[in-house]
């Protein structure tokens, strides 16, 4: 169960199913953190996608030489967005992706609004999520309720991304609540309707030990919030705050230009991944290793270092 792996293979069947020839990614807001959570730009590059837009950007060029790959979440907004651009295209050739499932109402307007015969395809596949680690993921969604009910939205956009992460990693669950909760059972319900109602999506092969989704109410947790915990992540999130895997450092006195935003991420950071679950002790004895190791590569007129700031200016 590694969502990083599921979004990520989403992605590259995307890039490979359009086959060879220079590409845009068209996305929305949602879906653009989605994918720069597990792709980097250089990474995306390399797989011959050499422009990035937003498809409610109104400044965009005619690239008739383009392929256009479109990564969109079901939206009535977003299908409206779409049926613009094919009465109008831009690009040679649509893959159009939903990330979660779509309804045949809009399927039939995207195919009245192709006149012009440039949609190759569209399909669902359900990347409806941030992947932050292998084994966590978030919807970036704040105050989701209103007292202890739902937000209608919010009730909405958690049942979608919940029933997109069953899918991408194909699992179909026994679904189990905290009883105490009216926020949980309502959830629970939800998640549950659209089991019933999308059942040929969720027609995988039966485990000896079926899948569990336990649904559980943070408000009756009045001990978590008060802890601190001392792994690295734990502390950089708890001080200094993680959003999509990224820092913001831009109020910290003197910070240079280029470190007012750090990305942080186990993907692509090597000593962040070995070292992000270590607590403060274990930390500080692999930083004087990482230090030490930095120190025998350096000629021997630069190996005075004592600290971080020494090698960042070696």
């Amino acid at each position: 169960m590694n969502v990083v792996f599921a979004v990520k293979q989403y992605i590259s069947k995307m890039i490979e199913d359009s086959g060879p020839g220079m590409k845009v990614l068209l996305m929305d807001k949602e879906t653009t953190g989605i994918v720069s959570m597990v792709y980097t730009q250089s990474e995306i590059l390399q797989k011959e996608v050499y422009l990035f837009e937003r498809i409610d950007s109104q400044n965009r060029e005619i690239m008739k030489h383009l392929k256009a790959i479109c990564f969109l979440r079901p939206t009535k907004e977003n299908v409206d967005y779409i049926i613009q651009e094919l009465r109008r295209p831009k690009y040679t050739i649509y893959f159009i992706y939903f990330s979660n499932v779509i309804s045949k109402s809009d399927v039939k307007s995207l195919a009245e609004a192709d006149e012009q015969e440039v949609v190759a395809e569209v399909q669902e596949f359900y990347g409806d999520y941030i992947a932050v680690n292998p084994h966590l993921f978030s919807l970036n969604i704040l105050g989701c309720c209103q007292g202890r009910n739902w937000d209608p939205a919010q009730l909405s956009r958690t049942t979608q991304g919940l029933t997109a992460l069953l899918l991408s990693l194909k699992k179909c669950p026994m679904i189990r609540y905290q009883l105490s909760s009216e926020a949980a059972k309502r959830l629970a319900e939800c998640v549950k309707q659209v089991i019933t109602k999308e059942y040929e999506l969720f027609e995988f092969r039966r485990t000896e030990v079926p899948p569990l989704l336990l649904i559980l109410d943070r408000c009756d947790d009045a001990i978590t919030p008060l802890l601190n915990q001392w792994t690295y992540q734990a502390m950089v999130h708890e001080l200094l705050g993680i959003n999509n895997n990224r820092i913001d450092l831009s109020r910290v006195p003197g910070i240079s230009k280029d470190l007012r935003e750090v990305v942080l991420s186990a993907e692509n950071d090597e000593f962040y991944a070995n070292n992000m679950y270590l607590n403060f002790a274990e930390i500080g004895s692999n930083i004087k290793n990482l230090m030490e190791d930095f120190q025998k590569k350096k000629p021997k007129e630069q190996q005075k270092l004592e600290s971080i700031a020494d090698m960042k200016v070696n």
